[in-house]
């Protein structure tokens, strides 16, 4: 497909490599350098120059960048007629929720007199924007995004709309600093063109436990006979017994994807010394039992979660944070426990936790940082 003129040059600026130091994230003709997840292969495509939403896409489908990233200066134009209804995901995870785990701006062709946590602008659905101020006739947009953590601010149509410390609010505190980008299906047939972005220094600062093979020599058993098997960028367990860090650890914040066999039994230990449930430890339990004393994402012995309902062999995201005596978990975004009285403050190792023969359980991208 040829573009016209007018397209050619709206498009021009996102084409040329460097300037500004920005990167084109989009060539005006295919969907190069993206992936289309949780959708049909038709729920995006490229029409006039335009990434298009198909309008038989439905939700949950979206457009994923191709790389993660963490401080930012993002660019972007999208087209407004009618009833329509978006989002552009920042920090979305491998897995999960986008919206709960990263962030979402809110994208609406309502011209909202009192700002809404769902209005355009919007960090949905929760921080209502500064103003509105959109076109929605059947003409292009401008947006733009800052994400310097903890500063992020989002500009539309050169008008500031947001404006916010993220730390601030407490439901965006723990939310993922860094993550893919993307673009949201609502089934309304928005379009985006120029998309460009210029990344910012890093500030995160995070050690990997395992991401390959390599890695599990910062490992070692310390009790059982459990099958521990590192298969590429996947750790899988099954048996009974526990894989221990040869590094301790006192305060930090440790992520990780998990999955596992409908019913299974598992855990990750922090703090812990000795021989995995014979020494002393803290354990956040792993149990897709609601009925269970200590379902899944519970501090064991001390605090029953709030069940986060997770499907049977899919992969989910834990966040641990641990300090002095607080102990916050997070599962798919969403905090199942908030704890603030450990006792035990000395240092100890990570251990996972295989716990019943046949009932698998697979460990990713285990990263954690020291606080």
């Amino acid at each position: 497909m040829q573009l016209n003129r007018r397209c050619f040059l709206a498009l021009l600026p996102g084409l040329l490599p460097g300037e500004d130091g920005f990167t084109p994230l989009f060539d005006g003709r295919s969907l190069d350098g993206w992936s289309i997840r949780e959708g049909p292969e038709t729920a995006f495509y490229v029409n006039d120059g335009a990434i298009v939403v198909h309008e038989g896409s439905n939700f949950p489908a979206w457009l994923r960048s191709g790389r993660q990233y963490e401080n930012f200066d993002f660019r972007a134009e999208f087209f407004i007629k009618g009833w329509m209804n978006s989002g552009i995901f920042l920090h979305a995870p491998e897995h999960g929720r986008n919206t709960w785990i990263g962030m979402k701006i809110n994208l609406f062709h309502k011209q909202d007199k009192k700002m809404l946590p769902e209005s355009i602008g919007a960090i949905f659905p929760l921080v209502p924007p500064l103003k509105v101020n959109v076109r929605n006739q059947g003409e292009w947009n401008d947006l733009r995004i800052l994400m310097d953590w903890p500063l992020l601010r989002v500009w539309i149509n050169g008008e500031i709309v947001q404006d916010l410390d993220v730390e601030t609010v407490p439901e965006l505190r723990h939310r993922l600093r860094r993550g893919y980008l993307g673009i949201e299906s609502l089934a309304y047939p928005i379009r985006f063109r120029n998309l460009r972005i210029r990344e910012l220094p890093p500030k995160e600062r995070w050690q990997a436990l395992y991401e390959k093979p390599d890695d599990l020599a910062r490992w070692e058993v310390s009790e059982g006979k459990a099958k521990w098997e590192p298969l590429g960028a996947v750790l899988r367990a099954d048996g009974l017994g526990h894989l221990a860090t040869r590094e301790s650890f006192r305060d930090f914040e440790l992520h990780l994807y998990i999955r596992a066999s409908r019913y299974s039994n598992g855990g990750v230990l922090f703090r812990a010394e000795g021989a995995g449930n014979r020494g002393t430890h803290y354990e956040i339990q792993l149990h897709d039992v609601e009925g269970a004393v200590y379902p899944t994402g519970s501090l064991y012995g001390y605090r029953r979660a709030i069940y986060p309902r997770i499907e049977p062999e899919q992969w989910y995201l834990l966040q641990l944070r641990v300090k002095d005596k607080d102990c916050l978990v997070r599962i798919n975004g969403e905090t199942v426990v908030d704890y603030h009285d450990l006792e035990n403050l000395d240092p100890g190792r990570i251990m996972l936790q295989a716990h019943q023969a046949g009932r698998w359980i697979e460990y990713k991208q285990i990263r954690i940082k020291p606080l």
